[in-house]
């Protein structure tokens, strides 16, 4: 978790490995979208106008799609 100096806010990523031939990146964006819920659900009682987002797949290497970098 990175704490964002220009917003009131965290910068939250995950890593995700496999040794299969199915891409990951579904239980990598899973693993961030709980992870900030987690984080909401720990400070609702001081802003429950919070925003989460937007999640977004930053990399990604191998599998049957090949590399992707944002």
């Amino acid at each position: 978790i990175d704490e964002l100096p220009e917003l009131p806010g965290f910068r939250l990523s995950v890593t995700a490995k496999l040794s299969g031939q199915t891409g990951v990146e579904m239980e990598a964006l899973t693993g961030t979208s709980i992870g900030l819920l987690t984080i909401y659900d720990m400070l609702k009682a001081i802003d429950k106008g919070m925003v989460i987002g937007p999640i977004q797949l930053e990399t990604k290497s191998g599998g049957k799609s090949g590399d992707y970098q944002r």
